[in-house]
């Protein structure tokens, strides 16, 4: 394996910055623009902070998990073939098509999203025009990936930087607006005093962020996806790691410590939470607010180039993981087919086939298909960051049972084992407090929430029946480094 390209024929494309804005774009987007103001309203100023705070230390500690892990081992599809080399093959087959399943729905999910934001632009659009949209954005996707992984990650790093740009102005704009420098008097912590204020709805309304924190911090671990693409992976991987998390946090934490200052949280407009509410985003409301005119147009286009940047990353992601699990031989082969420019082609060309799912929206109405696959692929992302912190303390185990030294990796996480433990135990408790959370729970609600949970315990329970597979022994792990195979 040389500098250039990985097993398989995989180039390494990607530079630093590509990386960098890669995770960024994959965890910025209308969880942040849009689904932050139904936060805000649910859990108050306070909850959302303590929620979204609390995900973002579970997310840091599985950055750092799997930093170490691609770091020692850069291969594409990473946290498949790190749980399939050092738990068990079953549970690395059942990640690896969990995660494949999850960003394949988001792509169709963001799609979705990319027809409701043009609806602002253009209402009541016909079923023809709605069909348009979605394969114009399905086109585009579909262009960015086929040409080279570089261009996936050129095309990665302007869609990201919009909205790093944007999320930069608007929390200058509110530091001085909380001051009194500009819109207006200064409302001081009256907002965050107001009624039960801070934490109106109490540990219940918590737990049920958690789930929508989750979702939004989505796509951090990009980076270990594409540890297999990256240059010099044991000096970018690292780096990325260390920035990475301090920008996300500090977009989200000081997003939701300014709209907490200058909105209350019992504001109508904060329940508007779906991506055809542009108009009613906590971002919009607060540059106009600010005197910026053509707020809502502006945060449209950048809440537009957001779903696209996501579902972007979606595509690359879905058709590495696809790949990955050809190479190692748990899915058809021809998935292992990449083309001139070292991408793989056919795995491409099936995730965009999933893509076209969008376009079920324009029967079933637009809004009700969104909701269904956002909702779907929710637990299959927790699912797979479970999967990290499994795979993490295993490999940690059996790099010193088998005479290894600490010294020799090159990047090491943080407080092992604390950090994958925590993070196994957050995950548990995001997925199953969604019953405690939810009052009203039903039996459909249930099915929508945890298809992705039951579609990984069968695959995984059918894979381990059929293989006749076992957990492997720490001092039996293959810690070589390149995919794992049959």
């Amino acid at each position: 394996m040389n500098a250039n390209s990985e097993e398989g024929g995989l180039k390494r494309g990607l530079k630093v910055r590509h990386v960098n804005m890669i995770a960024i774009g994959g965890a910025i987007g209308t969880g942040l623009f849009v689904a932050v103001g139904g936060s805000l309203h649910e859990a108050g100023p306070g909850g959302a902070l303590l929620a979204y705070g609390v995900i973002g230390i579970m997310v840091f500690f599985l950055m750092t998990s799997l930093g170490e892990m691609s770091t020692y081992m850069p291969v594409t599809g990473s946290f498949q073939t790190y749980a399939t080399k050092f738990v068990d093959p079953a549970l690395g087959f059942a990640l690896g098509w969990n995660y494949w399943y999850n960003w394949a729905i988001t792509v169709a999910a963001e799609l979705e999203a990319g027809v409701l934001v043009i609806g602002f632009w253009r209402p009541n659009m016909s079923m023809p025009e709605e069909f348009l949209w979605s394969g114009g954005f399905l086109l585009i996707l579909f262009l960015l990936n086929y040409f080279s992984v570089g261009a996936y990650g050129e095309s990665e790093f302007w869609f990201a930087g919009i909205k790093v740009i944007t999320i930069i102005i608007f929390l200058i704009l509110g530091i001085l607006m909380i001051f009194g420098i500009m819109g207006g008097e200064s409302p001081g912590f009256s907002n965050w005093t107001i009624e039960d204020a801070p934490f109106p709805g109490g540990f219940a309304a918590i737990i049920s962020i958690f789930m929508i924190a989750g979702f939004s911090f989505q796509g951090t671990e990009l980076i270990g996806v594409a540890a297999g693409e990256v240059e010099h992976p044991e000096k970018s991987i690292p780096k990325a790691i260390r920035t990475v998390f301090v920008r996300i946090m500090l977009f989200y934490i000081g997003g939701i410590i300014v709209i907490g200052f200058l909105l209350p949280y019992t504001h109508p407009a904060l329940l508007q939470t779906g991506a055809e509410n542009v108009a009613m985003s906590p971002f919009t409301l607060i540059f106009e607010r600010a005197g910026i005119a053509f707020a809502a147009s502006a945060m449209n286009a950048v809440i537009l180039t957001s779903i696209l940047s996501c579902a972007n990353s979606g595509m690359y992601a879905s058709t590495r993981m696809l790949y990955s699990l050809a190479m190692e031989g748990k899915a058809p082969a021809v998935f292992k087919k990449v083309n001139k420019r070292g991408v793989p082609i056919l795995a491409l060309c099936l995730t965009t086939a999933i893509g076209m799912l969008v376009f079920l929206g324009s029967f079933a109405g637009t809004g009700t298909v969104y909701l269904w696959l956002v909702n779907a692929s929710g637990v299959a992302g927790f699912i797979a960051w479970l999967g990290i912190a499994i795979s993490h303390y295993k490999f940690r185990k059996a790099f010193l049972a088998q005479g290894h030294t600490l010294n020799e990796l090159k990047y090491k996480a943080m407080l092992f084992p604390f950090g994958p433990v925590l993070a196994m135990a957050l995950c548990l408790i995001v997925v199953f407090g969604q019953f405690y959370a939810n009052k009203d729970f039903t039996f459909m609600g249930f099915m929508v929430a945890y298809v992705g949970a039951i579609l990984f315990v069968a695959i995984y329970l059918i894979y381990k029946i059929v293989k006749k597979t076992k957990i492997v022994r720490p001092e039996e792990a293959d810690l070589s480094q390149g995919f794992a195979h049959k």
